[in-house]
């Protein structure tokens, strides 16, 4: 039996006769934490009844589908080519279902410039930011400094679990941590910096069951929330529901929502923000394709919620299930056979 947080529109039943591929691991900075994220949802597939199997994508992978006998995909592949968009048009042109958002909303929550403009668009707190790229000519601290202030916040434009993040707070910090995230990374966003909470909100569910989880308060050992406290247990406490008032709760909750929204993101994403001292919520970034291990922030805010970690992964299960229907596929037709001349 299914799960009842995860009975939705679609019924989950119909992929019970489908074998649905895992992706995880890929070749980004993150290819580690898609491997543990990857493995979870595997096992949480299989426990269910579901016929899965793991792929770790490579250079042909509709080919490594084909030959799996896959039909379904389950992206767990975060960073890179799997959070980017990239390979969500492979599986698009391949016509091959698969979970969570689709390429323009991958692109989008990839990119922390284009996130944040977008934001910013439609009246979502944000805070001021400098984008910087190679192409560009030299910014100095200096005109930095007049825009955002110190300390403040470096970080790669395309990279997620915080991998590039640095907190400068001097004018030579500054001007050596956008150096260097530039050569390393080609571009950066350069923010200002919230003094308060760390809060993150997770959205899960499709079409009407579409929701926010528990707040959630991070609350890191180290300087901040890095790919270290991230993934290293103990490292980080987390807390939920946040300390902070419900009227701030409902605010988080509500930006969160319509973030996810106004990005276009399907099945899950989370989305990350600081709570300032006169308890006004400011957004960093959303993520697509948000971390699955057993430590990670999404079942942690999920079982605040009394949701247990394999419900999470049938309700992102679902996505693929509304994808499906959307591309016109039948619970008895194999997509992945069906598109095989277009390939």
């Amino acid at each position: 039996m299914l799960s009842k947080a995860a009975n939705c529109e679609c019924q989950l039943d119909a992929l019970k006769g489908k074998r649905i591929a895992v992706l995880m691991g890929g070749r980004s900075s993150e290819r580690e934490v898609s491997l543990r994220s990857g493995k979870g949802v595997l096992s949480a597939l299989q426990r269910h009844g579901f016929d899965a199997v793991a792929i770790d994508p490579g250079p042909n992978l509709v080919q490594q589908i084909r030959q799996a006998e896959a039909e379904v995909c389950f992206n767990a592949l975060h960073g890179g080519a799997g959070e980017n968009g990239t390979i969500a048009a492979v599986l698009e042109l391949a016509g091959i279902p698969y979970t969570g958002s689709g390429v323009l909303a991958s692109a989008l929550t990839m990119n922390k410039h284009q996130t944040k403009r977008i934001l910013r668009a439609v009246d979502l707190p944000t805070p001021d930011w400098v984008y910087v790229s190679r192409e560009q000519r030299a910014c100095s601290a200096d005109e930095v400094i007049e825009q955002v202030g110190l300390p403040c916040v470096v970080k790669p434009v395309d990279q997620g679990s915080s991998v590039g993040v640095s907190i400068p707070k001097s004018s030579d910090e500054l001007q050596t941590a956008i150096a260097r995230c530039v050569d390393e990374f080609g571009a950066a966003i350069i923010e200002r910096f919230i003094e308060g909470p760390e809060i993150t909100v997770g959205i899960i569910g499709v079409g009407p069951r579409t929701r926010a989880l528990p707040v959630l308060e991070l609350v890191p050992r180290t300087e901040f929330y890095s790919y270290e406290a991230k993934y290293t247990k103990g490292m980080t406490d987390l807390i939920c529901p946040a300390r902070i008032s419900p009227q701030t709760a409902e605010l988080a909750q509500e930006a969160a929502l319509a973030a996810h929204k106004e990005l276009g993101c399907l099945g899950i994403s989370r989305v990350d923000m600081h709570v300032d001292g006169q308890g006004a919520v400011w957004i960093h970034e959303v993520n697509s394709v948000p971390g699955l291990t057993e430590i990670s922030d999404i079942p942690a805010a999920a079982k605040a919620a009394g949701m247990s970690y394999d419900d999470v992964i049938l309700e992102i299960l679902a996505s693929a299930c509304v994808r499906m229907q959307r591309q016109g596929h039948s619970s008895g037709t194999d997509p992945g056979k069906s598109s095989r001349h277009q390939l």
